[in-house]
């Protein structure tokens, strides 16, 4: 009896014995399963956690640069839509600061623009964004200046950091020779106090620039670009 109860013994330790491997290679197995999810969506989503808060410049009663029919307001607000479409897929929580033709200055303000530019970098500000990006188009007299470039304020010290990775990228994917320029006197950008940048897309004074930025692919290749660029600094 005692003899039977001895080897009921043996056999009970050596099965829990040979349980506790199953489990542990169950338990391996599901891990190493769950990394490899991991992976694919780090992947897939590889701005999963970002915030991205884009600012169309101008809008409504404020058309910004302006060439015959063409309102940079309108191009400026197409290709933050296809960026927050591009950004969102990518795993990034997207906010703009207009989806419309419209402006954020208060009701009967004095001083619209300043209204405006306060609002937008307020509710910027207040969202705890990971970074902003405001898409803005330039014009001069001349016609010949062209080529997309990249403004920054020293009021956070990451964004001249952005600002020269968004100007590489650009000038070896979209074809300028421009250099980032630093600003501190854009009222916008000298109050958000998160990392951010304004990227002038191109020239609206210019024949070429013009029609480049009205169309759809080249808003995507943009768009394309400036993902890379957040992929890049994030990862």
């Amino acid at each position: 009896m005692i003899k039977a109860y001895i080897l009921l013994g043996d056999f009970m330790t050596l099965y829990e014995h040979k349980m506790s491997k199953i489990y542990i290679f169950l338990f391996l197995n599901i891990l190493i399963f769950l990394i490899g999810i991991c992976k694919i969506k780090a992947n897939q989503f590889p701005l999963m956690g970002i915030t991205i808060y884009l600012d169309p410049g101008h809008g409504g009663l404020d058309p910004g640069s302006i060439y015959k029919n063409i309102y940079e307001k309108d191009i400026n607000l197409e290709i933050c839509k296809r960026l927050n479409r591009k950004l969102t897929s990518l795993g990034a929580v997207v906010y703009m600061t207009r989806d419309g033709d419209y402006d954020l200055s208060n009701i009967n303000s004095t001083q619209r623009k300043k209204s405006d530019l306060n609002n937008r970098a307020k509710i910027i500000n207040e969202s705890s964004a990971d970074m902003y990006i405001s898409i803005h188009l330039n014009s001069v007299s001349s016609s010949t200046w062209h080529g997309i470039q990249v403004f920054y304020d020293d009021v956070n010290n990451k964004n001249i950091v952005l600002a020269n990775m968004f100007q590489e990228q650009f000038k070896k994917s979209l074809n300028t020779t421009r250099d980032v320029k630093e600003i501190k006197t854009m009222l916008l950008n000298r109050k958000i106090k998160i990392p951010g940048i304004l990227i002038e897309a191109g020239f609206l004074s210019n024949s070429n620039d013009r029609y480049l930025l009205r169309q759809p692919n080249y808003q995507e290749k943009l768009a394309d670009n400036i993902s890379k660029v957040l992929i890049s600094y994030y990862n």
